[in-house]
């Protein structure tokens, strides 16, 4: 017979701390940068107001009780934390009548932690960023952070997302989508369709995050091998041609009122050779970051119109980053991020920063903002 006992599970309510679930970890290939970003997170919570549950996912897909201590997730140098298997397993409500989550110990006997305010599911890439952990929350009624089922979806995907934001009159650059079946049925047809585009060229995972999986292709010969690492992480592929310009990003914020607020953009800084890749965003330091971005007034207010539109098309909300390119014939929108990076150096926090929103500050609105949302 299993015996429950109960942690702090005083409801929240008028008075209380908010009581918030930092949801990390997952089963993409970003589950360290996910830690990372929730250690960051916790950090940046003010204890007298926030009540912390750690729900870490392992790469397994379990969910887990975790450390809230901020420093068991940071990066040091090139170390990255992962969710490990304690044993524990967080059970979530069994209805939409009850916000009361409880976690079965290693030894089978089962704890409540009490009810929760709101979810903030820090994770980045397939089974979190996509709308599958969002569709999960809404299932057993739990508010949340971010942006909902459909918003989450179209912008994992990259070829969906374009395909939105072209509709919605935004320029979005020109891309060719290969499956994996179509690449093994027909590999010189996908080749001599990728070629089509120019060199220099970009092979992404449709869905995936973080530079994971991304390859810059020079000529020909590289495009096999490009197209191998792309589908490592997933079986639906993009070929975009190089944009020259300038790599602006803003962030947006869903406003009281649901009115997107717009930060000042930042710019990423890389040389000719190279791209943002995954090392030069978490590992490389911060000097490719330049935030705000020296750009024109009008440049200025151009792109934060264009990151509000594109927000907007997805169905956006609470948060998003999106990416353009400053060419010579102005903006093209590359991609819109619904949980983009959000360790203390990353773009989005910087570009709030940079806006007047100190990083707590930042992470409190959200909190805030996920506890009332109506999707």
């Amino acid at each position: 017979m299993t015996q429950t006992t109960a942690i702090d599970a005083r409801p929240a309510g008028a008075g209380a701390r908010t009581r918030v679930v930092v949801l990390f970890g997952g089963r993409s290939s970003e589950h360290a940068i996910s830690c990372v970003t929730a250690g960051g997170i916790m950090a940046a919570m003010d204890r007298s107001l926030f009540d912390v549950v750690p729900v870490g996912i392992t790469r397994a897909g379990a969910f887990t009780l975790q450390s809230d201590d901020p420093g068991a997730w940071a990066l040091r140098g090139s170390d990255l934390p992962s969710v490990p298997d304690n044993g524990t397993r967080v059970r979530w409500p069994d209805s939409v009548d009850s916000r009361a989550l409880a976690v079965v110990q290693a030894d089978g006997s089962i704890t409540a932690l009490g009810d929760v305010d709101v979810v903030f599911p820090i994770l980045h890439g397939p089974f979190g960023e996509d709308g599958t952990v969002q569709g999960l929350l809404e299932l057993v009624g739990l508010p949340y952070v971010g942006d909902g089922v459909l918003a989450s979806a179209v912008g994992m995907d990259k070829h969906l997302s374009k395909v939105v934001l072209e509709h919605a009159g935004l320029r979005v650059a020109p891309w060719t989508t290969v499956l994996r079946r179509e690449w093994d049925a027909d590999e010189a047809d996908v080749l001599e369709r990728a070629a089509a585009h120019g060199w220099p060229l970009f092979v992404k995972p449709a869905r995936a995050g973080s530079s994971m999986g991304v390859s810059r292709v020079d000529e020909p010969g590289q495009l096999p091998a490009a197209f191998a690492t792309a589908f490592e992480h997933d079986s639906k592929v993009i070929v975009e041609p190089r944009i020259v310009g300038r790599e602006i990003e803003v962030a947006v914020l869903e406003g009281r009122d649901g009115t997107p607020r717009t930060s000042l953009p930042g710019e990423i800084v890389v040389d000719e050779a190279g791209f943002y890749d995954f090392e030069a965003k978490y590992l490389g330091g911060d000097e490719q970051l330049r935030c705000p971005a020296p750009l024109s007034q009008d440049e200025t207010d151009e792109v934060r119109s264009i990151a509000a539109r594109a927000f907007e098309a997805i169905a956006g909300s609470g948060l998003a980053r999106v990416d353009c390119f400053l060419t010579d014939d102005g903006f093209v929108v590359n991609e819109v991020n619904t949980m983009p990076g959000f360790t203390p150096f990353s773009m989005y926090p910087r570009c709030w920063a940079a806006s007047g929103l100190p990083y707590p500050d930042l992470v409190r609105e959200l909190v805030e903002l996920g506890a009332v949302a109506v999707r």
